[in-house]
């Protein structure tokens, strides 16, 4: 993860991609109406790291699947510190009131796109915000499974 996110090594989430959709397109196939969501970064970071790689995933998951994207349904409403240098509470702190839905026309489902997943606390408050703004089914993919902190 650390050669796709620091050294721009995005052609390996073409593996990851297609690992993902082996192992999942049956619930992929089952949830036709799901709208693949990654989880945004600040734009500061954006422009820092020039991609974002749950978006460069959720794009690949797409191609691979024949789910729709929707890299802007989800905003990102303030830069935070990384996660990576927080404990667990300290993840939920940092979140809170991070992420934003652009009002429009919402899926019933959605499937949020990450890299890692760790504590759990970016799906929730990514989460939170898709339900309070009519989502009625939220779920996720993610490449890897990080160490909790």
């Amino acid at each position: 993860m650390a050669a796709i996110k620091y050294k721009n090594r995005r052609e390996y989430l073409d593996f990851y991609a297609e690992a993902i959709v082996r192992r999942y397109g049956n619930f992929f196939a089952r949830h036709k109406e799901a709208v693949l969501v990654p989880v945004p970064v600040h734009p500061v970071r954006l422009r820092s790291r020039g991609f974002n790689q749950a978006g460069e995933l959720a794009v690949r998951l797409g191609r691979l699947s024949g789910l729709s994207v929707n890299e802007t349904m989800l905003i990102r409403t303030r830069k935070t510190a990384p996660q990576k240098e927080l404990g667990p509470e300290e993840r939920l702190r940092n979140l809170r009131k991070a992420f934003a839905v652009r009002k429009s026309t919402l899926p019933a489902t959605v499937i949020l796109v990450d890299d890692i997943y760790t504590t759990g606390s970016t799906i929730e408050a990514c989460t939170r915000v898709l339900k309070e703004a009519g989502v009625r089914e939220v779920y996720f993919v993610s490449i890897c499974i990080g160490g909790g902190v």
